[in-house]
């Protein structure tokens, strides 16, 4: 997330959190170019007006570069033209400030689904189904009670069913910058996944990382 204002950060790396999401958050371009340098993001959240360098300038390096990352711009910049530019420079999404924080939420959920070419709402592989909005999980049909991190985990598996995610890639999923990774914890995670639904519903590929498998 690209915000300059901190309270209004604080409320967004708050609100996310409490959806699932693992934020890092920076105030100014510069921070943002050296965070997309060296992290691999999902999503962004940019706000236009930023300090240092503007927000089109930042997304406009990103296009240029070959970058197609999910980019939802959040701006108090209102009017036709300001929409129009900020999506002709390569944003996918445009929400104006003030906004509500659940309408925010589901936009991201929907760049999130396109970005892996899921149009349903609802995650669905063989015997299970999981809700993003409803942040609920089901295994044939009946509801199984999940934590924050597992649900976070299942997510991400589930979003790349068939493709193996290294356990980097998994702990990016669930902590941002500011919050301490424990060593074993997505083997905790997975164990408890496991458990909860059925022995083989995560693969573990020795040396390289964890897959779902596409079920119909």
């Amino acid at each position: 997330m690209v915000e300059d204002d901190v309270l209004l950060g604080r409320g967004l790396v708050a609100g996310f959190g409490q959806a699932g999401f693992a934020v890092d958050w920076v105030r100014d371009g510069d921070d943002a170019e050296a965070a997309w340098a060296v992290t691999k993001y999902d999503a962004v959240v940019l706000d236009l007006g930023l300090p240092v360098m503007d927000g089109l300038t930042l997304l406009r390096r990103w296009r240029a570069a070959g970058d197609k990352i999910p980019v939802l711009v959040l701006t108090a910049r209102d009017t036709i033209a300001d929409r129009v530019l900020g999506l002709d420079a390569g944003g996918d999404d445009y929400l104006v400030k003030p906004f509500d924080l659940e309408e925010l939420l589901a936009r991201v959920r929907a760049l999130l689904r396109r970005a892996v070419g899921e149009a349903a709402p609802v995650l669905k592989n063989g015997r299970i189904a999981l809700d993003p909005a409803a942040r609920s999980v089901t295994l044939d049909g009946t509801p199984v009670a999940v934590s924050n991190r597992e649900f976070a985990v299942l997510q991400s598996l589930l979003m790349n069913a068939g493709r193996v995610l290294t356990r980097r890639q998994l702990e990016e999923q669930l902590y941002g910058w500011d919050e301490e990774i424990d060593s074993n914890a997505v083997e905790v995670h997975i164990h408890n996944l496991r458990r909860k639904l059925f022995p083989d519903v995560i693969r573990t590929m020795r040396g390289v990382g964890y897959h779902i498998p596409t079920r119909p």
